[in-house]
């Protein structure tokens, strides 16, 4: 076995007395991986954890992160297998490999460290964990999900984390790097940066990062373990990455067609509309931001991705991908209101099978990937595609008043739960009754910030001291407990803490 394999297969931790080597003829060390991760309870908690809306919010059914995650393994792999039967296999190795059970595995786990309702969740504990805890890196949901694996996570006795191979590890690493310390000169200054390493108004660092100051040497670890290049993923990674955009392109489209949320009339009059207004690239900035109407939408965002993505986009090929679009879903699918009949859902489901099928079927390996592409993308026509669907879910459901109304409220039981919990811990008198998993993610937070001021005390930019220290450790350790819940969870220890009827003997320990 090569260097190179061997370091793919290299563990995170020496394994408890219980674990044997593996024989010939048993499973491989990433199949190992992908089961540990399938068994991990915070992979069962996303059957409960919304993908956009949740369950109740609809009459129809809709994908949830854990149906999501079973989908974007199965594209993953689809793409993995597809390039092991096509590419070069000089220009793979060259790459540094391709497993496709690696790639399975990092689409298992993309998804861990999402908490309660989806992205707005993580925009809430962001921005309460630098606010009221003063963490520097909030909370990012990538970041959370290699801390889950690495850490917080448990796999037998006297182990942390799931003690996963390096390859897998580095399999869900899409922005490998932390938010503002790791490589040098950091993503977020590079002139043309990667996808996420942009900075938020406002504040310094990566919008997107791979993992938090505590968990950043295992990162570090990994990447050099993997010979990976300053901001380069994985092809394992790239793979997942890329399922992941495609799968849920398509299947937000499938849920809320199925709602009735999308519809027929005001799609069809922005697509005709861009199509067939012939001044709307003549507008400039200003005048386009200060139109409303039919054709807005999709003209400023060819302009948006003609200004970020140089690398592939071409105005004729967005034009061709806006009119198949338009046919293959809009005129298609969405003329005829979905009614739950077979036929209805022949229609959707032939739409599903079809532009999927099709898109991994365009899935190409990129000798020299430009900053913001990975070596795994699309074909041009086929990232147009993508790009918008997405932007038809974007325009058409997210921005939805109902739907932000919604949000309102859930952002408001994510803080209830921060601020009480926090509250609780401060209780001398009664911070012993807190949930014992609770106690346990500070005790832990409180040893990994103690290990970086003792290590890399400029990591915590001048935040070592104790008190400093201390108080991270609990808001990280709250944040940790919150993420970890369900949103049912989320809602009904919400009520409880603020004195609110809901069930009080549920079986299960906190």
């Amino acid at each position: 076995m090569s260097v190179p394999a061997q370091r793919r297969l290299q563990r995170a931790r020496a394994e408890s007395n219980h674990w044997k080597p593996l024989t010939p003829g048993t499973e491989s060390e990433f199949r190992v991986d992908l089961e540990r991760i399938r068994f991990a309870p915070s992979f069962a908690r996303l059957a409960e954890v919304t993908q956009v809306v949740s369950a109740d919010a609809t009459p129809g059914v809709v994908h949830n992160r854990l149906s999501h995650s079973i989908k974007v393994t199965a594209v993953a792999r689809a793409i993995s297998v597809g390039l092991l039967r096509s590419a070069e296999p000089a220009l793979i190795d060259r790459l540094g490999g391709l497993d496709h059970v690696v790639a399975q595995a990092g689409a298992v786990a993309h998804d861990l460290g999402h908490p309660p309702f989806g992205h707005l969740g993580e925009q809430v504990l962001d921005r309460i964990g630098r606010e009221q805890f003063g963490l520097a890196d909030g909370f990012e949901g990538n970041a959370q999900t290699w801390r889950l694996l690495t850490e917080l996570e448990v796999h037998g006795p006297g182990t942390e984390g799931l003690n996963l191979t390096t390859a897998t590890r580095a399999a869900v690493l899409k922005y490998p790097w932390g938010r503002d310390h790791y490589p040098s000169p950091h993503p977020s200054t590079w002139r043309e940066r990667p996808r996420g390493a942009a900075h938020r108004p406002g504040e310094d660092g990566s919008a997107k990062f791979g993992a938090y100051t505590t968990d950043l040497a295992e990162l570090i670890d990994v990447v050099e373990a993997m010979g990976l290049a300053p901001g380069r993923q994985s092809l394992e990674c790239s793979a997942m990455d890329l399922a992941d955009d495609i799968a849920y392109s398509i299947h937000d489209l499938e849920d809320f067609h199925r709602s009735g949320v999308l519809q027929h009339s005001p799609i069809a009059a922005e697509f005709s509309s861009w199509l067939e207004d012939r001044e709307l690239p003549a507008l400039t900035a200003a005048e386009l931001s200060s139109r409303r109407g039919p054709g807005i939408g999709l003209e400023s965002l060819r302009r948006r991705l003609a200004d970020r993505d140089g690398w592939i986009f071409d105005d004729e090929t967005f034009r061709q991908a806006v009119l198949e679009v338009k046919h293959g879903f809009v005129d298609t699918v969405l003329a005829y209101p979905f009614d739950g009949s077979m036929a209805a859902e022949r229609v959707l489901s032939g739409f599903t099978t079809t532009w999927i099928d099709d898109l991994i079927s365009a899935v190409r390996l990129l000798p020299d990937p430009p900053v913001r592409a990975s070596a795994i993308t699309l074909e041009p026509v086929g990232w147009h595609q993508v790009q918008i669907l997405k932007f038809v879910h974007q325009q058409f459901v997210l921005h939805r008043p109902d739907l932000a109304m919604q949000q309102r409220g859930q952002a408001s039981v994510i803080a209830t739960l921060v601020r009480a919990f926090d509250d609780w811990l401060s209780d001398r008198h009664e911070v012993a009754r807190a949930p014992r998993r609770l106690q346990d993610l500070v005790e832990t937070a409180e040893r990994g910030y103690r290990r970086v001021s003792r290590e890399r005390p400029e990591l915590l930019s001048g935040q070592a001291g104790e008190v400093e220290v201390a108080r991270m450790a609990r808001g990280r350790g709250i944040i940790d407990f919150v993420a970890s819940l369900t949103d049912a969870q989320a809602v009904a220890q919400a009520s409880r803490l603020t004195g609110g009827s809901g069930q009080l003997w549920t079986g299960g320990a906190l």
